[in-house]
């Protein structure tokens, strides 16, 4: 917590153990290479599906997206999605990845429990199942064939340094089911980790000025979208969600090019939109549509690497982080906007009222 000294809040307390907590998980992943090399031989003849709810579903986005990039077309399926419709789908020819942060979500409890009772003793007729969990002491751990931990520490607003763990791990995993050499995928985990935490400090080193300014851009507006593709689906899902939790604020995330679809109709000064340009082969289309709300009179916050935006818009630098990792970035103006509004609106930031931390029931 030493970002930002004497920290009002719990939750602008999480928000400012992100770097470390990036750090931790990559540490976790070299000490869980010989799992890591494990997940490499279990997974050669079989399909990785990936689950999980709310903020664990989101940090999909990431590995799925490196994975057809590698020409591996991976699944992604929510917990309840998958144990009510497609359960049946699921066999030993998969690989079923299940992220849930606590370890305790009610879907993938109850899934991994299926599953199980679904194959013999000893695993024969169901899938492999690997878990990617902050620490190994909860259910979705302990029914899992290999479990993961991301080390992410204590927390107990919204998803913040969860999730930033949750991508790391899911890199590392991700690289060694394309077919990367696990000491390889170790090691490039431990330098993009370093340079993602290095930017995650850059945009916390001066927080509440910062949120002061994100909170002055959104203005009287009341209508917000996040906006993102490929891996920055993530960040643009996890904004949305941490405005909804931490602030009561109706953030609507939408895939980019998606938002071309009927929404465009929302563009106007009413409108505010952050873009997360993260994803280096929809960058230029993901600039454009953010010059033309530019130019509809709407309010525009555009992520990218080095922080170029069309005039009119706020730009934020998430720098020089591989597109898997970015999301852990480029998700903190948003955080920081969330924290914001719910001082303005005389809210705890992040404390939980109506839903909790875990959800353990359906």
């Amino acid at each position: 917590m030493k970002l930002l000294g004497n920290l009002p809040d719990p939750f602008l307390a999480e928000i400012a153990g992100q770097p470390e907590a990036i750090r931790r998980a990559a540490d976790a992943v070299a000490a869980q290479a010989p799992s890591l090399a494990r997940l490499r031989d279990e997974s050669a003849s079989r399909t990785p599906v990936f689950t999980g709810m709310g903020s664990s579903y989101f940090a999909c986005y990431a590995p799925v997206t490196a994975l057809a990039e590698a020409g591996i077309l991976a699944p992604q399926i929510d917990s309840a999605e998958v144990l009510h419709f497609r359960r049946a789908a699921l066999g030993p020819g998969s690989l079923l990845v299940v992220v849930s942060q606590s370890g305790e979500s009610a879907e993938a409890v109850r899934l991994l429990r299926l599953v199980r009772e679904a194959g013999s003793p000893d695993g024969a007729g169901r899938p492999f199942v690997v878990s990617v969990t902050n620490g190994l002491g909860s259910s979705v751990a302990g029914a899992a064939d290999l479990a993961l931990d991301t080390k992410a520490g204590e927390e107990h607003g919204p998803s913040t340094m969860t999730f930033a763990g949750a991508l790391v791990v899911l890199a590392a995993l991700g690289r060694v089911l394309s077919g990367a050499d696990v000491d390889r995928a170790v090691g490039w985990v431990g330098e993009q980790a370093a340079r993602a935490a290095t930017a995650a400090e850059a945009l916390l080193g001066d927080a509440a000025a910062r949120a002061a300014e994100y909170r002055s851009w959104l203005g009287a507006r009341g209508t917000l979208a996040t906006l993102g593709r490929g891996a920055a689906r993530a960040a643009a899902e996890m904004g949305a969600l941490a405005l909804k939790e931490a602030a009561r604020f109706p953030a609507e995330s939408l895939e980019a090019a998606q938002f071309r679809h009927g929404p465009l109709e929302l563009a106007g000064p009413e409108l505010a939109a952050a873009v997360i340009a993260t994803e280096p082969a929809t960058r230029a289309l993901d600039e454009g549509l953010a010059g033309e709300l530019v130019e509809a009179g709407a309010a525009v916050l555009l992520c990218t690497p080095e922080g170029g935006a069309p005039g009119g818009a706020l730009s934020v630098a998430v720098g020089d982080v591989d597109p898997s990792l970015a999301p852990a970035v480029a998700v903190i103006p948003l955080q920081l906007l969330a924290w914001s509004l719910a001082l303005e609106r005389g809210r705890e930031p992040g404390a939980f009222t109506i839903a909790s931390k875990v959800t353990t029931r359906e």
